[in-house]
């Protein structure tokens, strides 16, 4: 019997079809696949569409991908320590019940490919014996703040995403209580799966074996169960995004901010535009809850699967909003914000109108989390006059975060790239006695707003809408820095507020590199070929104001001071930064890199104080240079 969803009439699928019933692969096949997947603690990824194309929209995928989908359901399962999945069930096809159930919350995004893995995941855990709640496609946001609120109705959670890769992309996050696994979690998690790959020749069969023979209502129920999981799920995620906003669990407290926004609105209309280009953002909470808000809210291309441009919301990808958008102003004044997030909308960027010249212009993604550390830092400041504040944020956020966190005498932590690495460095400054109400990834544009921990675009416009409509955030910024309070609270004076910083995009094509050198070869001759020109570029980078460096190495939730291996560990692969100093010992700009764990590139960037364009293409030009030539030594 074929299930379909109600919202969008899409198929969930067909309990009838096993989608594990095919000739099974051989070891080497499998191998190969596993092969180009990777496997890191922000999650699994790997071009999933059959040809092979990275490119492909087509909801195919080859049976080696489909069965290495399955054993990750079978790694997972084992993790939490469902009989069924240990080793010696596997073995012997016997297993020990167990009268209590482990529960796991299934999602996917809005790929192609991400129902056919969806289907495998569920029927493969159910298999196995897990309760399975299954939520089909839903934003990722909404997942983790499911487990987040409830943890105790979800041991794990299982989303099949590859974020912001392109659509022939897929992939796996897991964790629990709102978050990611951490560092040490994934890496255990990572470790069984390839155990069973390499030494467990017979775990395909007896998965194939489990979902032949098991029960067919078993499966039956939980497809039959999607709709009311989904709304029991969506509803949860309005409460705890009015959670995050306004800072408080209590109900009445929603209402008042609710209700806030409602008067402010009434009095000054402003209507959002919401570019979803077919993310698992089209199947949420958006319209519903921001109209409820008060805020008049367009959505286009919000059909789940409806992808017409690249995922990635960066640059080019944003043209479609700010066009559409500069249409809605030209007819109706209140339209000033648009977002267009990724595939499995944990991240949007922005796009707003310049009210001096009434056209639209791309927020560029620092200039995104800029505004939203102030906005969340000044509010949990004028909350908390006398606390220990702070802000966590990975090591290629510009810097121009570290003077706004001045201005309310709050600290910036840094830490290595990752959702992960920020989310529990905050925990462990909150044990520490710090308030740490934002934090995240601010070279992507993606904040985290507490208690949430996961990126979530909708927070991001609510801490806009909070700078906006409430004055009294505003106002303590521009107090902090000395300046008159502008009468009129709009974006292009917040913008024109901040500390002015040229940096390279995440995802420009200036921000990415080729690299074929291992990360402690290529490190280690970089720090040569550094030193050398050093000496060579003196009086160039005393020029500059340029006196002298500090390398920062990160780690993980750690941060090391110090150049060489003795402040590297394990593969070498973390983040390293090489910090400028001016005369007085002050960094004014830096230079920094990293290799995806996500995709196949390595990642630079350069972030210089200052609008001076020559300066930052010189630092650039140096610093790609100083890679490029580490690698061909």
């Amino acid at each position: 019997m074929l299930f379909y969803d109600s919202m969008h009439h899409i198929i969930i699928a067909d309990d009838q079809i096993n989608p594990l019933a095919f000739p099974l692969p051989s070891q080497t096949e499998l191998h190969q696949e596993l092969s180009t997947m990777i496997l890191s603690s922000s999650g699994w990824r790997k071009v999933f569409a059959k040809s092979g194309d990275e490119e492909d929209a087509g909801c195919e995928v080859s049976n080696p991908s489909a069965m290495l989908t399955a054993l990750a359901a079978l790694a997972l399962a084992r993790k939490l320590g469902v009989p069924s999945a240990q080793k010696e069930a596997v073995r012997t096809g016997k297993y020990a019940n167990s009268e209590i159930q482990t529960t796991i919350l299934v999602g996917l995004d809005a790929r192609p490919t991400g129902r056919i893995l969806g289907d495998i995941v569920c029927r493969t855990l159910t298999a196995l014996g897990c309760k399975v709640r299954y939520l089909f496609i839903c934003a990722a946001p909404q997942i983790m703040a499911d487990c987040n609120l409830h943890p105790n109705e979800a041991d794990a959670f299982f989303y099949v995403s590859a974020s912001h890769n392109p659509i022939g992309h897929n992939g796996f996050k897991f964790g629990k209580d709102g978050g990611v696994y951490s560092l040490a979690e994934a890496d255990e998690l990572a470790e069984i799966y390839k155990d069973i790959l390499t030494q467990e020749s017979g775990a395909p069969s007896y998965l194939q074996h489990l979902t032949e023979t098991m029960d067919p209502t078993l499966y039956r129920k939980v497809l039959e169960q999607v709709d009311y999981e989904r709304t029991r799920s969506l509803e949860r995620y309005e409460t705890f995004v009015l959670t995050t906003a306004a800072k408080s669990t209590d109900a009445s407290d929603h209402d008042r901010f609710r209700q806030g926004l409602l008067q402010a609105h009434q009095k000054e209309a402003l209507s959002v535009l919401g570019e979803l280009n077919g993310s698992a953002r089209s199947a949420s909470i958006d319209k519903h809850l921001l109209s409820s808000l008060g805020l008049k809210v367009m959505l286009i291309n919000n059909r789940p699967g409806d992808v017409v441009h690249a995922i990635v919301p960066e640059g080019e990808n944003l043209e479609l909003c700010r066009t559409t958008l500069e249409e809605l102003y030209a007819k109706d004044h209140s339209y000033r914000l648009g977002y267009v997030p990724d595939n499995d909308g944990d991240r949007g960027n922005l796009v707003y109108i310049s009210e001096q010249s009434g056209k639209a212009h791309i927020l560029e993604a620092q200039s995104v989390f800029a505004l939203v550390v102030l906005a969340e830092l000044s509010q949990t400041r004028l909350q908390n006059p006398e606390k220990l504040l702070a802000t966590v944020v990975n090591g290629p956020t510009s810097m121009r975060i570290e003077h706004i966190a001045q201005a309310f005498d709050a600290e910036v932590f840094r830490c290595e790239v990752g959702e992960s690495n920020v989310v529990e460095l905050a925990r462990m400054k909150r044990e520490q006695g710090y308030l740490v109400p934002v934090l995240g990834e601010g070279s992507n544009g993606g904040n985290i707003t507490h208690p949430a921990k996961v990126r979530d675009p909708l927070n991001t416009l609510l801490s806009l809408v909070k700078l906006l409509r409430n004055r009294d955030i505003a106002k303590l910024w521009f107090l902090a820095l000395g300046k008159q309070v502008p009468r009129f609270i709009t974006l292009d004076s917040l913008i024109a507020s901040l500390p002015v910083y040229t940096t390279t995009g995440s995802f420009s094509k200036e921000g990415k590199m080729q690299v074929k050198q291992s990360h402690r070869i290529l490190k280690n001759r970089y720090e040569v070929l550094f030193l050398s020109d050093w000496e060579l570029r003196k009086n160039e980078l005393s020029a500059m104001g340029i006196c002298s460096y500090t390398i920062f190495q990160t780690e993980g939730t750690n941060s090391y001071e110090g150049m060489g291996e003795a402040f590297r560990h394990g593969a070498f692969n973390g983040g390293y930064k090489v910090a400028l100093k001016n005369k007085d010992g002050v960094i004014t700009d830096y230079l920094w890199m990293r290799g995806s764990k996500t995709e196949p590139v390595f990642r630079v960037v350069v972030d210089c104080q200052g609008d001076d364009e020559s300066r930052y293409e010189y630092l650039l030009a140096w610093h790609r240079s100083l890679i490029q030539r580490a690698d061909e030594a």
